[in-house]
C-alpha cells in the first residue's frame, strides 16, 4: 500500500511546521516545563492539527493513542482509557488524541472528565468548529484551547517547494503555484492531495493551463451549519452597518457561492433595514421586503440580483439605530412599570360607575385642537415623562428630530399657559 503524499511530507519536528509560528512558539515553552497539559486544537481543515498533536506527544516521549470522532465510538475510547489505567505509572501518561472531537455530543464528552482529573491520560482534542458551542463547559474548563489559522500563501508555497524537492518528477511555474495556492483556501491537506493527483497525471513542468486541465478547484469553504456561516453573515451585516458597499457585496456573493439559501439572506437584509438603517431612511424596510419578494417570484439567478442591489442600497443608506435603542429602552421601562395603569383621563368610560370615578374626564380630542395637539399626559400617573426615541442628525431622522422639537415646544407653551 502506497503512503499518501500528505503522510510522506508530514513534519517530523516542530521546526518543519509551517504557518503556525506563534502556536509552535507557545508549545515550545510548554514543552520546556516538561509537564504536558491537556489541550484543544481549534482550526480549519488542513492547518496541521494532527501533525501538532503527534509532535506534542513525541516531545514528551509519551505513547500516542489516536481516535477520530468520525470512525471511532465511545466504547472503543472507554476500552483505551481502561487500558491506560492499568499501565504502570513509571511509563508516563499516554496522550489520547481525539480528532473531530465535536462529533461526540456533549453528554458523551463527559467520558473524558474523570481520566483528565485523575491523570490517567493527557487529552488532545482537535476540532474545526467553535468549541464554545460544541464542547461542554466542564470539559472546556479542563483544556487549554489553542487556535490555529488557515495556512498563509507563504506557508503553502513552502509545502509546494518541499513537494518538488521530494518528487523530482514535476515542477510548477510561478503562475501555476499561485493559482494552486488560491484554489486551496489555506488548506494544506487539500494542496498536497492536489499535488499527489498531479504527479500521477503529468511529468515535467506544469504551467497554468496544464494545471487547469488537470484539476478541479476546491469548493468554497462554506458550510451553512458551521462557523463560516455565522462568520460570513456577521461580516456582511457589519459591512452594511459600516457603509462599505463593496465589502458588503463581496460577503453577500461569498455566501451565495457557498450555497446559502437566498431566502435566509433576504430575511437578514430586512433585519438590517430595521436595525441599522431604521428611520434614517423609511424606504429601506419596504424596499428590503420588495427585494425579498422579488427573489421569491423570480428565484435564482435572476432574483439574486434584486438581493444584491438591496445590499448596496442598505450599505449606502444613512444609518440610525435610534429606533432600535428606543425599543430596547422602552422594553426595560415597560417591565419595571407594568403595575402602573394609564391615566384615567385617556381611558374610556363605558359604564356610569366608571364615569363617576373620573374615567375619561376632561379628555381633549386632539383633532379638534390647533396643530391636532393637546399636550395632555399619556404616561401612567406616578411615572415621569420619558424620552425613549432620540433620532440622529442623519437622513430622514433630521425631519423626525424637527417634529419632536416642534411638539416639545408646543407642550411647554401649553403647560405654561
Amino acid at each position: 500500500m502506497s503512503i499518501p503524499l500528505a503522510e510522506q511530507l508530514r513534519p517530523q519536528t516542530f521546526d518543519e511546521v509551517v504557518g503556525q509560528d506563534s502556536l509552535v512558539s507557545l508549545l515550545s515553552k510548554m514543552i520546556e516545563k516538561k509537564r504536558p497539559l491537556s489541550i484543544l486544537l481549534w482550526g480549519p481543515p488542513g492547518c496541521g492539527k494532527t501533525t501538532i498533536a503527534r509532535l506534542y506527544a513525541k516531545a514528551f516521549q509519551r505513547p500516542f493513542i489516536p481516535f477520530t470522532g468520525v470512525m471511532n465510538g465511545i466504547a472503543e475510547i472507554k476500552k483505551a482509557i481502561q487500558e491506560a489505567r492499568s499501565r504502570p505509572l513509571t511509563h508516563g501518561q499516554p496522550i489520547l488524541f481525539i480528532d473531530e472531537i465535536h462529533r461526540f455530543n456533549k453528554a458523551q464528552q463527559d467520558i473524558f472528565l474523570p481520566c483528565i482529573e485523575d491523570g490517567t491520560v493527557i487529552l488532545i482534542g482537535a476540532t474545526t468548529e467553535n468549541p464554545s458551542f460544541t464542547i461542554n463547559n466542564a470539559l472546556l474548563s479542563r483544556l487549554r484551547v489553542l487556535t490555529l489559522e488557515n495556512l498563509a500563501p507563504e506557508a503553502l508555497m513552502k509545502i509546494i517547494t518541499r513537494f518538488e524537492e521530494k518528487s523530482g518528477k514535476i515542477s510548477l511555474t510561478l503562475d501555476a503555484k499561485n493559482a494552486l495556492i488560491g484554489f486551496s483556501h489555506g488548506d494544506g491537506r487539500h494542496l498536497l492531495n492536489t499535488l499527489e493527483n498531479l504527479q500521477t497525471l503529468k511529468e515535467g513542468e506544469i504551467d497554468l493551463q496544464a494545471l487547469y486541465d488537470s484539476i478541479q478547484k476546491k469548493p468554497s469553504l462554506y458550510d451553512r451549519h458551521d462557523d463560516s456561516h455565522y462568520n460570513l453573515i456577521s461580516a456582511l451585516h457589519k459591512a452594511v452597518r459600516g457603509s462599505d458597499p463593496d465589502a458588503a457585496l463581496y460577503y453577500f456573493a461569498r455566501m451565495l457561492e457557498g450555497g446559502e439559501d437566498p431566502n435566509y439572506l433576504g430575511r437578514r437584509l430586512v433585519r438590517m433595514a430595521i436595525e441599522d438603517v431604521g428611520l434614517a431612511d423609511p424606504q429601506a424596510l419596504p424596499l428590503a421586503l420588495a427585494a425579498w419578494k422579488t427573489y421569491e417570484r423570480l428565484g435564482s439567478p435572476e432574483g439574486d440580483l434584486a438581493l444584491g442591489e438591496m445590499v448596496l442600497y442598505l450599505a449606502l443608506s444613512p444609518k440610525s439605530n435610534a429606533a432600535y435603542l428606543a425599543f430596547k429602552r422602552v422594553q426595560k421601562s415597560a417591565e419595571e412599570t407594568s403595575h402602573l395603569s394609564p391615566p384615567k383621563i385617556i381611558l374610556n368610560a363605558p359604564t356610569h360607575l366608571m364615569k363617576t370615578q373620573g374615567f375619561g374626564k376632561d379628555y381633549q380630542y386632539d383633532h379638534d385642537l390647533p396643530h391636532a395637539f393637546s399636550g395632555q399626559n399619556y404616561f401612567p400617573d406616578g411615572m415621569e415623562r420619558q424620552t425613549y426615541y432620540q433620532p440622529e442628525e442623519r437622513g430622514f431622522e433630521r425631519e423626525m428630530r424637527k417634529r419632536i422639537q416642534f411638539f416639545e415646544n408646543l407642550r411647554k407653551k401649553l403647560s405654561s399657559s
